[in-house]
């Protein structure tokens, strides 16, 4: 197993410096899934919500959440995004919604917390707006799915979760 990366040699918190890394494309996709009651998402897919266009709003707020890791997350470096990308597929056989996201840039480091942020708030937000009609939800599988790019290249979860 490596060595954690966020840890100097005294075992304190520090910040990767990656000044002597190469600017390559990187990309991570994420996933995550709010579950809910059969009604609620009819309502949401059926465009009968009363706060109007769930996804939409979702959707914004995990793009301008990816923007704002470094601010979220502390040892996060900023980052200058060329892509963001939140989807949504509802899956009304398990009563739940997936949420997938891309993160994209050409840098000198990885976009894991990038893709993973996008997923996480767009799923808060989705909760956010309708926990007054179903505030049983449940937020649950977010993890990252791919990530390609630098020194390590490609990585991909196992299909299984």
């Amino acid at each position: 197993m490596s060595e954690f990366s966020h840890i100097n040699q005294r075992g304190e918190a520090s910040m990767v410096d990656v000044s002597t890394k190469a600017a390559t494309v990187r990309e991570a996709r994420a996933e995550g899934y709010v579950r809910m009651s059969a009604d609620t998402l009819q309502k949401i897919l059926a465009g009968e919500h009363h706060k109007g266009d769930v996804f939409s709003v979702a959707r914004i707020a995990g793009i301008q959440a990816a923007k704002q890791t470094s601010q979220l997350i502390p040892l996060c470096h900023p980052l200058m995004l060329s892509k963001v990308a939140v989807d949504f597929e509802a899956q009304p056989e398990h009563n739940r919604v997936r949420i997938t996201s891309l993160a994209k840039l050409t840098g000198q480091t990885g976009v894991e917390m990038e893709a993973l942020t996008a997923v996480s708030v767009a799923a808060l937000t989705l909760f956010d707006m309708c926990k007054a009609v179903d505030p049983a939800m449940v937020l649950e599988g977010i993890r990252v799915l791919e990530k390609q790019g630098g020194k390590t290249g490609h990585w991909q979860a196992d299909s299984t979760g």
